[in-house]
């Protein structure tokens, strides 16, 4: 089958905002799942929806919340949401990966070791000019924080995801 999709905007500016009213509490509609393993990609994947306004249903290799049992890894798995978002051909968001100098709010930021997997993610919510460690402000859940710079973090490797648009 070929299915032509419409690709619209990404509207960062809801996803941060988001993010900062949710960014040191629960949105009641989730399950909170810091004592699951963490609650940084459940967070980061509510704040993407509020700026894309879909998701995309397709069983295990989708992107979708509807309870917390019924959801793909890639709404709570930060590896599993790098996947998605690099290679979702589509409805919902996509993104590539890209260098810190072409973030924006609303792009994303997750974690590795050198030779290992994804475990952290991040929004970003403020971009300095030119970028830099110290001026990349990010909100984020587990550890909850915003307007935080990527600079108090301990990383290896840092993925920077931006956010290219929607597909509906």
């Amino acid at each position: 089958m070929n299915f032509r999709y419409i690709v619209t905007a990404y509207n960062r500016l809801s996803a941060v905002r988001y993010a900062h009213t949710w960014s040191k509490g629960r949105n009641p509609k989730y399950l909170d799942f810091s004592k699951l393993g963490g609650d940084c990609t459940n967070f980061i994947s509510q704040c993407i929806y509020a700026g894309s306004g879909v998701m995309n249903y397709t069983p295990v290799y989708g992107w979708y919340y509807r309870t917390s049992y019924d959801r793909t890894a890639s709404w709570t798995g930060a590896r599993f949401l790098y996947k998605f978002l690099t290679t979702n051909k589509g409805i919902g968001p996509f993104a590539s990966e890209v260098s810190i100098d072409d973030i924006v709010p609303g792009d994303i930021v997750q974690f590795s070791k050198k030779d290992g997997p994804i475990y952290h993610s991040l929004i970003v919510v403020e971009v300095g000019t030119p970028a830099t460690y110290d001026n990349v402000l990010i909100a984020t859940h587990t550890y909850d924080v915003d307007y935080t710079p990527l600079s108090n973090y301990d990383f290896e490797v840092a993925h920077y995801l931006h956010i290219e648009g929607v597909r509906v």
